[in-house]
């Protein structure tokens, strides 16, 4: 058989994953966690998360160095820290009472897909996940990715090695990377976890295999009548400009109830926002998108490149981010989509029920599922949004893209790849963590009988209804 061909490629790197998988078997809960623990310090030591960094933004274009410096560091520390709380081997839960043992097992070798946007902490982090269940992990990078993903995935196995482990628990498709390769990949793993572009998710879904996906982003964020402005202003502005805009969770619009609009676009602008004028406005529209797709030369940049791009007004210069004003959500404006830039769309609400309805409005453009966020000091305005708004995550009071994957200030787990639920068209409805890659056996025992009553299950029908 051909060498360079993608059944002939993968098949030698899934006998290598099986071979690795084999030798670290018999590995204890102690075992995993320092594996686990090596592949986090391949990609934390400050030296190769600016190394890497750089690499990246280098390699794709996308995003801001310093920002991937604190992804690289920030969600890897998370990471180990929600797994280290986590057994992964052997038995995972005794209840006597219930007479159930239940036993983790590998799930088998994982293909992990990774996005352009971040090449080589989704790696390291799905490969944390993985090799925490003594599974193996097999990386198909995005094809522009692939250099610094390779140089991620070169120092989690040089540390897998350093502490006697198989290096081969994690390896990368070679380059060049393609859709053949990367789709005889998912046909060949156990399970296929795949972060990035809805068409690979769809491609994933289609393989035979099992596989998890996750949902598009397109966050929108209210600020209500009781807000806290310049509290909010700071978190959006911190949240947006957070590697040039480039995570599903950054914020993509601001609802602003009437009330306090005028104040709060002061607030925005202080922050460092700069509204656009309808001139500006237009020239956004015709530049960040082209023939109905975003513009690549556009998405992910600076904001002094976009205020060239765009031939923004002096005033313009040391803004952090730019605003359009809206009125409402049109679903035939790309301004209610996902913009991967800078750019923030405005709306006005008139009250929590007309944010209930724009909010349905922009989702379902694109982003059901993922999340939405209010800054707020009524808790009945954030809980009605729970409620009444078909999304996994609703975080109150928080930059968005620091909370939404995970933080040390709320109990979201730590991670790169967040479900979205039957809305977004996913199997998971929670953020993606270690539960997902590990198989359970149950040893189940008699326990003493637990059978209630006819009555206690039919009498309140019976009562209500006749039998």
């Amino acid at each position: 058989m051909d060498a360079s061909d993608p059944g002939t490629i993968i098949n030698n790197l899934v006998a290598k994953a099986r071979d690795a998988m084999a030798v670290f078997a018999d590995a204890t809960q102690q075992d995993a966690d320092a594996a686990v623990t090596a592949l986090a310090w391949a990609i934390y030591e400050p030296g190769r998360a600016r190394a890497l960094a750089e690499l990246a933004v280098e390699q794709t274009g996308l995003g801001d160095v310093e920002s991937k410096v604190v992804k690289n560091q920030r969600k890897t520390f998370g990471c180990l820290r929600d797994l280290s709380r986590v057994k992964s081997v052997g038995v995972i839960e005794d209840d006597p009472g219930r007479g159930m043992v239940k036993y983790a097992k590998p799930v088998g070798v994982v293909a992990a897909v990774t996005p352009s946007t971040n090449p080589t902490a989704t790696p390291v982090n799905k490969a944390m996940f993985a090799v925490k269940s003594r599974n193996a992990v097999i990386i198909a990078p995005s094809p522009s990715g692939w250099g610094a993903t390779n140089a991620a995935v070169e120092h989690m196995r040089a540390e897998l090695q350093k502490c006697g482990y198989p290096a081969d628990l994690v390896q990368i498709l070679p380059k060049p990377v393609n859709k053949a390769l990367t789709q005889e990949l998912m046909k060949q793993a156990d399970l296929v976890v795949v972060t990035g572009s809805q068409n690979n998710v769809r491609r994933a879904y289609s393989s035979g295999t099992p596989a998890i996906g996750v949902g598009a982003g397109n966050v929108p964020v209210v600020i209500d009548d009781s807000a806290d402005l310049d509290d909010a202003a700071a978190k959006i502005c911190q949240s947006k400009i957070f590697d040039n805009a480039t995570s599903c969770s950054s914020e993509n619009s601001v609802l602003i109830h009437d009330a306090v609009y005028d104040d709060a676009i002061a607030a925005l602008t202080r922050a460092g926002g700069y509204v656009c004028s309808g001139d500006e406005k237009a020239r956004v529209r015709e530049r960040l998108w082209t023939n109905g797709s975003l513009n690549r030369r556009v998405i992910a940049k600076d904001a002094e490149t976009l205020r060239e791009v765009f031939e923004l007004d002096d005033a313009a210069k040391g803004a952090r981010f730019f605003m359009v004003e809206e009125g409402r959500p049109d679903p035939e404006s790309p301004f209610t989509d996902e913009k991967l830039s800078l750019v923030l769309t405005v709306y006005r609400i008139k009250d929590m029920e007309d944010a209930v309805d724009q909010l349905n409005t922009i989702l379902n453009v694109c982003g059901k599922g993922h999340s939405v966020g209010i800054h707020t000091a009524t808790p009945d305005h954030a809980q009605m949004l729970a409620e009444r708004i078909d999304v996994v995550r609703v975080l109150v009071n928080q930059a968005h893209t620091m909370g939404n994957g995970g933080s040390f200030e709320n109990a979201l787990e730590f991670t790169l790849s967040m479900g979205g639920g039957t809305w977004a068209g996913n199997s998971i409805t929670e953020n993606l963590n270690a539960r997902h890659f590990m198989n359970i056996t149950h040893l189940v025992r008699t326990i003493p009988t637990d059978r209630p009553s006819e009555e206690d299950l039919f009498g309140t029908h019976w009562t209500r209804h006749g039998k």
